[in-house]
């Protein structure tokens, strides 16, 4: 009778020391993607407020081309984990392989549309006139750095597959120093102004796509894999790729909606808004981070034909889902009364602040719960039941999101909306993990 326990407890220690090893070098990789346009605001501030105006407009519209195609780590995640899994690793880096190509591809394709489009997304965007100029100049130049941002999310979902998320982080924090090396020395040394800091960005990204490359090529000739476009392989990538990307701009159109709202709250209610929406994604690279391990884990245990091992990773993630989100939300009650005044000195906003941000706190064992669930379906291949459970919450999530200004409601009921939202995500995830229909064994799905 004791020896059940002890049997248990050790499997969950497997599972605990598998979930660290992956999330925490996850983790670093995650957060030092933001610190580019963090680096880049900071040098560019000191040119003027034009300048760092224009380069606001035109990070945010390269963030959500880069953005929108982040399935190329997740598809590729998953279908690498799942050959490492059943032992063949030669077909885990072809795999790999075919999703680089693609992401090469897409970013040509992305450039080809963003240089002639520049000064027209630009406007539409919103720009000053002051600002505009500055904008276009930046996005034109650093547009032309997508083909290697794009490459780095495929190949950084080849490692994650591969089971080796350290290399990634790595890479970000070399990525990163050179990022604001160079943007130093040609914003000011060359005196290039914003135009310096777009090619600074373009030279770190290149360099970062060039020792993933390096990475990938060396596992590549080491297991015998082929180097060269497989058009199959390809087309097999981008369908697996496509309900992720349904997904992805689901969620997207659910930012993007409570974004609005918020605006038509008024300008306090927009002004705290964007604290609480910052707050909430930074506390999403954290659980984003176990969601990355879920995807390789269950990738390579279903890979290798254990289900019973992919239920038990499932269980034990769900658990670190919750513990994770507790601890998030406490975290954000507790440090209510400094991060409050370290974003806003404003009264009225840090009144409107405080009431949505404990909302916020309350629903992070529910997001804890929905992002670890997403990586372990990611993981499974499921992709297709994403996105159909992703449009259903975008379905039930408009409405309750548009009445809140007709209803009279304030920041706090919008933020309860996306409570709403989150716990949609919850019961449609959870359902399918109670299914067992995400459970297919195999090298593919």
């Amino acid at each position: 009778m004791t020896q059940v326990p002890a049997e248990l407890k050790e499997r969950r220690r497997r599972h605990d020391r598998e979930i660290i090893a992956l999330a925490v070098p996850a983790f670093g990789a995650l957060v030092a993607e933001p610190l580019f346009v963090m680096a880049d605001s900071a040098i560019v501030g000191h040119l003027g407020t034009p300048q760092l105006a224009g380069l606001g407009v035109a990070a945010a519209l390269l963030m959500t081309a880069v953005s929108v195609f982040v399935f190329l780590a997740y598809a590729t995640t998953a279908a690498v984990a799942r050959r490492v899994g059943a032992g063949d690793l030669q077909a885990a880096i072809r795999q790999g392989m075919d999703g680089i190509w693609l992401a090469l591809g897409l970013g040509i394709a992305v450039v080809a549309v963003t240089l002639p489009t520049a000064p027209w997304l630009v406007d539409v965007f919103g720009a000053s006139e002051t600002a505009a100029p500055h904008a276009i100049t930046y996005l034109r130049i650093s547009s032309l750095g997508i083909p290697a941002m794009l490459i780095v999310l495929a190949a950084t979902g080849v490692l994650r597959g591969l089971q080796d998320t350290r290399t990634p982080l790595y890479v970000a924090v070399c990525g990163f120093a050179a990022n604001a090396g160079l943007n130093v020395g040609l914003v000011y040394g060359a005196d290039l102004g914003i135009a310096g800091s777009a090619w600074g960005t373009v030279i770190a990204q290149c360099g970062m796509a060039a020792a993933y490359l390096v990475v990938v090529v060396r596992g590549a000739r080491k297991h015998g894999s082929s180097l060269r476009p497989d058009a199959a392989g390809i087309r097999a990538s981008a369908q697996a790729g496509a309900p992720l990307l349904v997904r992805t701009l689901s969620l997207r159109a659910v930012l993007m909606i409570a974004t609005a709202v918020a605006a038509r709250l008024g300008d306090v209610e927009i002004a705290a808004h964007q604290i609480v929406l910052s707050l909430w994604s930074l506390m999403a690279f954290a659980l984003d981070a176990i969601a990355i391990a879920g995807q390789a884990i269950i990738g390579r245990y279903l890979g290798a034909g254990d289900a019973a091992g992919a239920r038990q990773a499932c269980r034990r993630m769900v658990q670190w889902g919750v513990a994770s989100g507790v601890v998030l939300g406490i975290l954000v009650v507790a440090s209510r009364p400094l991060v409050t005044p370290l974003f806003t000195g404003d009264p009225s906003v840090q009144d409107t602040l405080i009431p949505a941000l404990l909302v916020v706190a309350v629903s992070q064992p529910i997001a804890g719960v929905v992002f670890v669930l997403d990586g372990v379906l990611m993981g499974a291949g499921d992709g297709p039941y994403l996105a159909a459970a992703m449009l259903l919450t975008l379905v039930v999530f408009a409405p309750a999101a548009l009445l809140v200004p007709a209803l009279g409601g304030g920041l706090t009921a919008l933020w309860w909306a996306m409570t709403l939202m989150m716990t949609v995500r919850l019961l449609t995830l959870w359902w399918r993990a109670r299914s067992g229909r995400w459970i297919v064994t195999g090298a593919t799905r």
